[in-house]
């Protein structure tokens, strides 16, 4: 959320439909970010009561994600259809799609700056994905270049609401590397004693989280930079577009 924020001057934050929005304007356009909280289910619930209150002209789920193909810190990927999937990457369900003109805007903006190969599919999986081998099986199976847990319940919510949907997000970890800890325990009310006992337990898992704190700043660095050429180079006409974070 902060990282998108940072590419807008001026924010006012309201409640609509019992979603706190932090509202952007930027010349005649309004920009609404809405954190939604980690998790299909919260995702969806979010994006729900939102979009079911307000129009748009454009839906983007952004924050950070797992890059499935072969890319580098702070790569930023971009979906045009996201699929759901068990957490082995099997069974995954019909791609979503929901295109449109401001979805189209987005991906004439990336075409001159980002690889063709870091645009394609997105897969959404209930727990997060700790090891490279999982990563690697779900890639596989699934042929997304990149992984995360919220984009295809925004999606599914924006098909409902017929606003055109993209996905924007920074690689924050790579296909290749093994997250510090297992941290679906701290999804968990009851995790969180355990996930602390494996830190205390486990002081390499420290420099682990050093680590990955220091790709999330390079991963935010990239989410500002893409928003604020987004913002600038956006069409003049009076419309709105939502940003949902985890």
């Amino acid at each position: 959320m902060e990282a998108v924020r940072a590419a807008f001057a001026t924010g006012i934050e309201r409640q609509v439909g019992g979603v706190r929005v932090w509202v952007c304007p930027a010349g005649p356009r309004e920009y609404w970010l809405a954190r939604t909280g980690v998790g299909l289910e919260k995702a969806g619930r979010v994006a729900a009561r939102l979009l079911t209150h307000q129009p748009f002209s454009l839906a983007v789920s952004t924050g950070f994600a797992c890059a499935l193909i072969a890319a580098e810190i702070g790569t930023l990927l971009v979906g045009c259809e996201v699929v759901g999937a068990d957490t082995d990457g099997s069974e995954p369900s019909r791609a979503i799609e929901v295109p449109g003109a401001e979805r189209d805007a987005v991906l004439a903006l990336v075409a001159g700056s980002v690889q063709s190969t870091h645009v394609g599919r997105f897969v959404s999986v209930a727990r997060i994905v700790v090891r490279a081998s999982e990563k690697q099986r779900v890639a596989s199976s699934t042929g997304a270049i990149g992984l995360d847990m919220e984009s295809a319940a925004l999606a599914a919510e924006a098909q409902r609401a017929r606003v055109p949907f993209v996905v924007v997000r920074a690689a924050s970890d790579l296909l290749d590397e093994d997250l510090p800890l297992d941290f679906n325990l701290f999804l968990r009310p009851t995790g969180w004693i355990k996930g602390i006992a494996m830190v205390l337990g486990a002081p390499l898992s420290l420099l682990g989280l050093g680590r990955l704190r220091r790709q999330s700043v390079a991963a935010a660095k990239t989410l500002t930079a893409f928003f604020q050429r987004y913002a600038a180079g956006a069409a003049t006409d009076d419309t709105r577009a939502g940003f949902l974070t985890e």
